[in-house]
């Protein structure tokens, strides 16, 4: 099932111009995520903002932003104060420049996006720029606004899309050379060829699978043992004018189940 887009813009070369959407290239859905709960009477604890003097809840509506100016001084600004500080990168992905297609190095690359066209008619502009790409082998360097942050992108055909990463700000990245300076740079002349025979028996085809999360695994076995020692949940009556609760199996709920636990198996073994 296709990601519904959480942003919608333009993407924009010279004159060539199309509409598109952007959605995450990753997800963390399937993370086992737990809620933090009252261990006596195993309620769930819920977060609130409180003001930091009166230790008074603060409301949605009565909640700003404010920039630290000094010790408990702030310059307050409002959300229609912040949401007029527009760029035109807020809409638009326009590509300024180029660069070779391996001459950024991966530790810049931060978050990946799928670019689609936004509609059928802008496939043809979108493929256009996307063909061009390709046949230079580069790939196109702009900025966008996200989360109220302008952020350097670039922009990487990749079968019939597009992945746009945001990139890491040049002052994020640590330089290497003051970590690997003192590393020798020589390797033992007998050992080597060893290990390359050894790194040529261990060379596989990559697979998603080699990147499989065990403790995942062994949570979701845990829980599954835990959910078979509770007793049963008591069952509510229904109130007046409320449909009873559904004894109905659901087949697509059940076929999901036994394919997650065959997928366990086999891990397993």
């Amino acid at each position: 099932m296709a990601i519904r887009p959480y942003w919608k813009g333009y993407l924009k070369l010279s004159l060539v111009t199309c509409p598109v959407e952007m959605m995450p290239a990753t997800s963390e859905s399937e993370k086992v995520r737990f809620h933090t709960i009252n261990e006596k009477t195993g309620n769930r604890v819920m977060s609130q903002y409180v003001d930091s003097v009166t230790g008074k809840p603060v409301r949605d509506d009565k909640q700003g932003k404010g920039y630290a100016r000094g010790e408990n001084e702030y310059v307050v600004l409002s959300e229609d104060e912040i949401d007029a500080v527009a760029l035109d990168t807020v809409k638009t992905i326009d590509i300024s420049r180029f660069v070779p297609a391996d001459s950024i190095p991966w530790i810049y690359l931060e978050k990946p996006h799928y670019l689609a066209p936004g509609d059928k008619v802008g496939d043809e502009a979108f493929s256009v720029i996307r063909e061009a790409m390709k046949a230079s082998d580069v790939v196109g360097i702009s900025k966008l606004v996200v989360g109220r942050r302008e952020r350097a992108v670039v922009l990487e055909p990749r079968d019939n899309g597009i992945v746009l990463w945001t990139l890491r700000f040049g002052d994020e990245v640590r330089p290497e050379a003051e970590y690997f300076e003192d590393i020798d740079d020589e390797a033992d002349d007998e050992a080597l060829p060893l290990l390359r025979k050894l790194i040529k028996q261990k060379t596989k085809t990559w697979s998603p699978t080699m990147v499989s999360d065990p403790i995942q695994d062994a949570l979701l076995a845990l829980i599954d043992e835990k959910k078979g020692s509770l007793k049963p949940a008591r069952k509510t009556k229904a109130k007046k004018g409320e449909a009873a609760p559904s004894n109905v199996v659901n087949i697509m709920d059940v076929l999901r189940k036994s394919l997650e636990q065959d997928q366990r198996k086999k891990k397993a073994s």
